[in-house]
């Protein structure tokens, strides 16, 4: 494989006035054990091929991991029982070990902290509401684009995830749910969002082979639609113009946080490589393609980016594209344990919000799951890292 994916590096890492921050143990890391979810399907007949076992075995994997989200050798009834183990050796090494479970708002919020076969941590955390429930998934180990506000901006980024390290949060949450593991009794998995640990625009290749798996239909992935799966980024350009022309109609949201350049390049590193106007007419040309509204995504943080000059700002950034291009979620900041920046004050984000929806904007002020406990991604990570370092 390529430097890139070995070292976790994005390509906008290396060039121009901005580059990834990287974690202090960052290193060159081994790659991930090859998981049935990497493999194409003409690898995944050759593997099976090649443990002597007809093609035919590689669909019925298929089956038992997509359609039955098992990995377990005790539920392959259909295959030999002196050949199970032997399939799930070759196709599902673990790749993801629980090692701290939180639960928030009566059990229908669950944020899970994961060991990776490195020893690396991600985090992942399911929600669960009357009508759907959403799947906030990791992408990378810690995150480069240096946002000073956001936990998995301090960590600094480790390394890329595998797209077997991505599907695996989404499989065991699937599980969790058709087993009734999760308070509100047994239901389903209905909607992925990219807003976990990491860039995903700086693992393009892993994240869209994630994509394509997620919403297929079993026994070719886990069936869950395009059009309930969301990417989040920072304002990577190049990946939003590449996402478009995939032709998947998957959400985009846009991390904005500022609604101009000055204060953005002090919240969001990467504004000083692609500035609001390159972010905001990328994210404009995505709606023109996808016929999917965009999401704004902005952190309100008291005194800093919550007062109503910012409001009218954004409003007019966004109505310049003179259509009903985007939604806005204007997110109560989770703060990070000792740092200055924290939540606006409610009056504050009532305005705020007043002020979009009389300019004509579309705007929901974000239901801040896991309030009480480390609801902000990369807390868990952050504090478990700490704790192994003392």
């Amino acid at each position: 494989m390529s430097e890139q994916i070995e070292t976790g590096i994005t390509e906008g890492g290396r060039l121009g006035a901005f580059r990834d921050i990287l974690a202090k143990d960052h290193a060159r890391r081994g790659k991930p054990p090859v998981h049935f979810a990497d493999m194409t399907p003409e690898e995944r007949v050759e593997r099976v091929q090649a443990l002597g076992l007809p093609k035919f075995r590689a669909k019925q994997l298929a089956n038992h991991y997509f359609s039955r989200l098992s990995v377990n050798p005790d539920d392959f009834t259909d295959f030999p029982a002196s050949r199970r183990q032997d399939a799930v050796d070759a196709f599902f090494p673990v790749l993801i070990e629980p090692l701290l479970r939180q639960v928030a708002d009566q059990g229908t919020t669950v944020k899970t902290l994961w060991k990776l076969f490195d020893g690396s941590r991600i985090e992942s955390v399911l929600m669960r509401y009357p009508t759907r429930t959403t799947l906030c998934i990791s992408s990378q180990v810690g995150c480069g684009m240096g946002c000073p506000f956001c936990a998995t901006g301090k960590l600094g980024l480790t390394r890329n995830m595998s797209t077997g390290e991505i599907l695996e949060q989404v499989r065991v949450a699937a599980k969790a749910m058709r087993d009734g593991d999760v308070a509100g009794g047994p239901g389903r998995l209905s909607n992925v969002v990219f807003m976990g640990m990491g860039e995903p625009m700086g693992n393009y290749r892993s994240v869209l082979s994630a994509i394509r798996q997620i919403s297929a239909q079993p026994p070719e992935g886990f069936g869950i639609s395009a059009r309930n799966i969301t990417v989040s980024t920072v304002g990577v350009v190049p990946g939003i113009k590449k996402l478009a022309a995939e032709g998947i109609p998957v959400r985009l949201a846009v991390s904005l946080h500022a609604p101009n350049d000055k204060l953005r390049d002090e919240l969001v590193p990467m504004n000083r490589r692609f500035d609001t106007t390159q972010v905001l007419d990328a994210a404009h040309d995505y709606y023109l393609a996808s016929k999917r509204r965009v999401s704004i995504e902005y952190a309100l943080m008291r005194g800093i980016n919550d007062q109503a000059v910012h409001a009218r700002q954004l409003a007019n950034r966004l109505n310049h594209y003179g259509d009903n291009w985007a939604h806005v979620n204007p997110i109560p900041l989770n703060p990070i344990e000792g740092s200055r920046w924290t939540a606006s004050d409610p009056e504050d984000e009532r305005i705020f919000l007043d002020i979009l929806h009389k300019a004509g904007i579309t705007a929901t002020l974000r239901d801040t799951r896991g309030s009480d406990i480390d609801g902000a991604c990369g807390q868990l990570a952050a504090k478990e890292q700490l704790s192994s370092a003392s």
